[in-house]
């Protein structure tokens, strides 16, 4: 070899030599994979000459099984230096984490979100005493109190789930990340309420589903937006218990009654979208039809008598029976069911006149025509005008002079 070949010789080593990197800990290197073995990976450092080694749970952020299912002999990857193996340093080798670099990415890319506010999804992976264990490259753990915006008694169905989430605190250096679906959710429902409150108008009739139940009423969700029917707007019949028609899930047909879009406030009403009970009620009380009653209340001038839930019919008291009575507390009490005749149907003014004399047998005795009685019109208002009263009284009497002059 000459001269000039053994000085380029020379020069050759002593640039690969100076090629050579230093490693210390902390660093960030490359490391190609040179063999696997018990549960760990052997990876030559790029520009070091040196190896070092990765233990499977450095791997992934993940719990690795089966470390042939993360890398391959010949994988290229960015590993970060936690510490060296073996006093000599030249030729020992170094500890090493792909997890860790991962991990710090993430916790950056967090940090970003974090700042821009921003919703991240993730999946839940456990299920643990006070919340949720979810992964986001890191460990994020939702507290039971930040899961949904109700109370969930049992998480259980959670596990596997992915879901969206808020970023609420933040802490890498203790490996600290807390997140809440309920912000996300309750996020969502400001913006549908909002939403909602500016397309709906009073009258409309829409479709909703019974959230809540309390004692005095139900709350529907409309979907964004609960909205409130009283109890006395759940049924034309009487409603002691909201709960006693509803249950929570029930779906429902309502009629807006009122919006009040500062208080973001609804009130509805299921009764006004079903038929009323004076609907087709000249169908089903038609002039003649027998019916089965209850007395509802007397007043002097007769006695009024439901025939249909909240539907109410007056018997006048020429019409109770056809003996004289004074008043129709002679022959009758508050709560006697009794059965009576359909004599005249009015549905516009939601009367019905009826009787239950027109189903007695008329006593054979009872042959003398009788004075007409004097009626005082009621102070409440009953729907019957004293024209009204006077005339179903003559028109009793007047039939019944009718008839005993035609058996004379």
């Amino acid at each position: 070899m000459t001269e000039f070949e053994q000085n380029q010789t020379d020069q050759s080593m002593e640039d690969a030599m100076n090629s050579v990197q230093e490693v210390s800990v902390g660093d960030v290197v490359k490391g190609e994979v040179l063999v696997i073995e018990d549960k760990q990976a052997i990876v030559g450092i790029e520009g070091t000459g040196v190896e070092g080694v990765v233990p499977a749970k450095e791997l992934s952020t993940l719990p690795v099984e089966d470390i042939n299912e993360v890398v391959k002999v010949g994988d290229t990857l960015d590993l970060v230096v936690i510490s060296t193996i073996g006093k000599d340093k030249e030729n020992g080798s170094y500890l090493l984490s792909k997890r860790r670099l991962d991990a710090k990415k993430v916790w950056e890319d967090i940090e970003k979100d974090f700042q821009a506010g921003n919703i991240i999804e993730a999946p839940v992976t456990n299920v643990v005493k006070g919340g949720l264990v979810v992964d986001v490259g890191v460990r994020g753990f939702v507290p039971a109190s930040m899961v949904e915006d109700h109370f969930v008694a049992d998480f259980s169905e959670y596990k596997g789930k992915t879901m969206t989430f808020k970023i609420v605190e933040i802490e890498p250096s203790e490996n600290r990340l807390i997140l809440s679906h309920k912000a996300v959710v309750e996020t969502e429902k400001e913006a549908q309420k909002k939403e909602l409150l500016s397309t709906i108008q009073e009258n409309d009739v829409i479709e909703g589903r019974v959230a809540r139940i309390t004692d005095f009423g139900a709350f529907v969700d409309l979907g964004g937006i609960d909205g409130l029917v009283h109890v006395s707007e759940i049924s034309h019949g009487h409603v002691a218990k909201p709960g006693d028609v509803l249950a929570v899930g029930d779906e429902v047909k309502v009629k807006v009654l009122s919006i009040n879009p500062e208080q973001g406030r609804i009130s509805l009403s299921i009764k006004d979208t079903l038929p009323g009970p004076w609907t087709d009620i000249e169908t089903k009380a038609p002039v003649g039809a027998v019916l089965e009653g209850k007395v509802k209340r007397l007043t002097s001038f007769g006695a009024f008598v439901e025939v249909f839930p909240t539907v109410e019919g007056l018997v006048h008291i020429s019409q109770i029976s056809h003996k004289h009575i004074a008043t129709p507390h002679e022959v009758l009490h508050e709560g006697d069911d009794v059965q009576v005749k359909v004599l005249e149907v009015n549905p516009e003014e939601h009367r019905i006149a009826l009787s239950i004399k027109a189903l007695e047998e008329k006593p054979a005795s009872d042959k003398e025509p009788k004075e007409v009685e004097s009626y005082e019109l009621p102070e409440e208002n009953t729907g019957f005008t004293m024209g009204d009263i006077l005339g179903e009284a003559l028109k009793g009497e007047v039939e019944e002079t009718a008839t005993d002059d035609s058996e004379k």
